[in-house]
């Protein structure tokens, strides 16, 4: 994939998470939260100062600085050609686009906005950056466990 349509696509990720996060405030903020399917899930407007399950609450300077440095590393990384293969590369593409989307949010707004909250468990409140983060971070497992270079499933260990 060109630097160009990365880059593209990378915007419309953030743009797409982006857009999810102005719609809550406008819509979402002002009434606290919006049954989406009933007793499962519904939007709720949060302000998270930290990280994955308000890990480092009030630390997002530290957070900023962190997630500023891995998406300069990932976009290295994937410039650099150093993906092995596909899914590496779109699992690196998905990390990048949620790690952004939600440093936009920390530089603009001094907390990330969070809105997805399940009811019939006891769950982080997350936005879709985040969703693409974890989808992300899955098949980059997957590609690194599973898959040789260029593209071909990793063969079993043989016995000798």
């Amino acid at each position: 994939m060109t630097i160009t349509l990365t880059l593209l696509v990378v915007a419309l990720l953030v743009g797409f998470d982006q857009l999810t996060k102005y719609l809550v405030l406008i819509n979402v903020k002002p009434v606290d939260a919006v049954p989406v399917i009933d007793k499962v899930i519904q939007f709720r407007y949060t302000e998270n100062t930290g990280a994955a399950f308000s890990i480092f609450s009030e630390k997002t300077w530290l957070l900023t600085i962190f997630t500023g440095v891995m998406i300069i590393a990932g976009l290295l990384y994937l410039f650099l050609g150093k993906a092995d293969n596909k899914l590496q590369f779109a699992a690196l593409v998905l990390i990048i686009s949620g790690g952004l989307g939600n440093l936009i949010d920390r530089l603009f707004r001094g907390f990330v906005v969070d809105f997805i909250e399940y009811l019939f468990m006891e769950y982080a409140v997350f936005n879709v950056a985040d969703i693409f983060v974890t989808i992300g971070a899955v098949l980059l497992v997957v590609s690194v466990l599973f898959i040789k270079n260029g593209g071909e499933e990793k063969d079993e260990p043989t016995e000798q």
